[in-house]
């Protein structure tokens, strides 16, 4: 075989494993592992879904965010959420649900595709289930 095309095929392979890298990696405008909020009483906040935040629904309402990172109208949204994080409804609490890693929390509330909204109370039950709202503004005037 081509020494040529070996070396070419394994360059190839480490410059997509490379990208894959850096792709898979939380930027610095992930909010994974960190809450995103203001201090308590000022504004509500934007955080990783954990199952025992659920709880946070006694303070206020509590929005399920089935975000898929590869989905453009996801993107948009998280990107007006995190720019606009002090406008969040005080008590108020969005948690960013994985799309593609939540196959049970999926089925649970019938969630078919990304951008699906899901306001639960603290028990985990369904109170309203949307999709598609645009930006922060519209997410909150969904809110029961």
């Amino acid at each position: 075989m081509n020494k040529g095309l070996i070396i070419g095929f394994i360059i190839l392979v480490a410059i997509v494993g490379f990208f894959y890298f850096l792709s898979s990696r939380p930027d610095s405008n992930s909010i994974e592992g960190k809450m995103m909020t203001k201090e308590e009483g000022e504004s509500g906040s934007y955080q990783a879904y954990n199952a025992s935040k659920l709880a946070l629904a006694d303070n206020g309402p509590l929005v399920l965010f089935f975000r898929a990172s590869w989905c453009p109208t996801c993107r948009t949204l998280d990107e007006d959420i995190k720019a606009n994080l002090s406008n969040i409804s005080p008590g108020m609490t969005i948690l960013d649900v994985d799309y593609d890693d939540s196959a049970e929390l999926k089925k649970k509330y019938g969630v078919t595709y990304q951008h699906t909204l899901v306001q639960v109370d603290a028990n985990g039950s369904k109170l309203k289930k949307w999709s598609g709202s645009p930006t922060l503004n519209a997410l909150m005037a969904e809110v029961k």
